[in-house]
């Protein structure tokens, strides 16, 4: 899509998130705090710590904001690229 598009004025990009907090995944750190007698942050920070190393979760604004970014005119000659919002996991 990218090189096809290439001179249209559309570019194409993908967004490769790794731990995002969201509901579902709240559910999950729950689920397991109440199975291991933790607290909701314990096991929150648990459960990062074993996937990537920075202990920090991505947010839907994180990826929103990336988004943004990439439709908007700096980032008008970006594309056919893969974007990963991942605490590094990817990096590992």
């Amino acid at each position: 899509m990218a090189i096809e598009a290439a001179n249209d004025g559309v570019t194409c990009n993908a967004i490769c998130p790794g731990w995002v907090l969201t509901p579902l995944v709240e559910q999950q750190i729950n689920a397991r705090a109440k199975a291991a007698g933790q607290t909701f942050e314990q096991a929150k920070n648990e459960l990062v710590v074993e996937k990537q190393p920075m202990l920090t979760y991505t947010t839907p604004e994180n990826i929103g904001a990336l988004a943004v970014f990439l439709s908007g005119d700096s980032a008008a000659t970006i594309t056919g690229s893969a974007y990963s919002i991942d605490g590094g996991w990817t990096a590992q």
